[in-house]
């Protein structure tokens, strides 16, 4: 019972740093979403002797000469360029006008202005969902130490459990918020940013991952301490049926014969049976009302291998 105990409590604690990490990988990344960029391409500057594929180029370098005739090769779409771009929480990059490396900048700027209290709060319940999935963390460790007893262990895991449930629920309505305020900086933010396409990338699935690890990590705390608690009431509605079987049984003043045939019709002690109550060494029956004073500190806690 011990092991499994423990394989539990290590289980849910695995969980919990898995979702954390792919939690605190997601938020410092910015590639929720990526995409391209239709944008018009630059005119190149300096000496330009071949044709380039991310800028217009004339046909001579010397363009303050008013006696040549400028034209440019380019026509139709090949006066655009697609620049690839991904987003995060806190930024968005954009390839730069060379077609190397990005160019980054805040997402808070990009978002409109009238809906960046969306944003905001998605970043504060992001915040809070670390916080709250870091706090569940810590105590499923500190459940998982021997120097506690039984009744703190219980106690630390109903609160870890509650943590890493609610952390779960603000994480999910944080990454909501975040889908909401990026549509609304596609349809309404700044003309030179707006995407052509777009999709979800790997940052977006690890927070979701991320989500479903807090949970399942949340449901195994929970169901340690539901059956823990389960098993606790069971044995003790155990307790109490052979105590008052008992006291009936001495009530009615049976004879010795009687009374040994109840004892053997007890099942012996095992897992969920609180089993025969012990005789006085003389092997008589025991005086009206002893019965009750036997299992008293087995009522009052669980048991260390009941724990689990």
């Amino acid at each position: 019972m011990g092991t499994e105990c423990s394989r539990r409590g290590s289980l849910a604690l695995t969980l919990n740093i898995v979702a954390f990490t792919c939690a605190l990988s997601a938020v410092t990344t910015s590639f929720w979403c990526e995409g391209t960029r239709k944008v018009v391409k630059p005119f190149c500057t300096g000496p330009v002797t071949t044709r380039q594929s991310y800028c217009i180029r004339f046909n001579s370098s010397n363009i303050n000469d008013s006696r040549l005739v400028q034209y440019i090769w380019e026509s139709g779409e090949e006066k655009f360029l697609m620049r690839k771009f991904h987003t995060g929480i806190f930024f968005s990059c954009e390839q730069a006008a060379d077609m190397n490396g990005f160019n980054c900048r805040d997402f808070k700027d990009i978002a409109p202005d009238h809906e960046k209290g969306v944003l905001w709060l998605c970043i504060t319940a992001e915040c809070l969902y670390l916080i709250l999935l870091f706090t569940g963390g810590v105590l499923m460790w500190l459940e998982l130490c021997p120097c506690l007893s039984v009744m703190n262990k219980l106690k630390l895991n109903a609160f870890a459990a509650m943590f890493t449930a609610l952390s779960g629920l603000l994480g999910m309505v944080a990454h909501m918020m975040f889908t909401t305020a990026f549509q609304l900086a596609v349809a309404m933010g700044p003309e030179d940013w707006r995407p052509k396409t777009w999709d979800y990338s790997w940052s977006y699935i690890l927070a979701w991952g991320s989500f479903a690890t807090c949970m399942a990590s949340a449901v195994t705390a929970l169901n340690r301490y539901t059956k823990t608690i389960v098993e606790f009431k069971y044995k003790r509605r155990n307790i109490e049926k052979n105590l008052r079987i008992k006291q009936k049984l001495l009530e009615m003043d049976l004879p010795e014969q009687m009374w040994d045939m109840y004892l053997t019709a007890v099942p012996a002690r095992g897992e969920g049976n609180a089993g025969p109550l012990d005789l006085p060494d003389n092997g008589h029956k025991p005086s009206t009302g002893a019965a009750y004073v036997m299992g008293l500190d087995s009522m009052t806690e669980p048991q260390g291998e009941a724990y689990c």
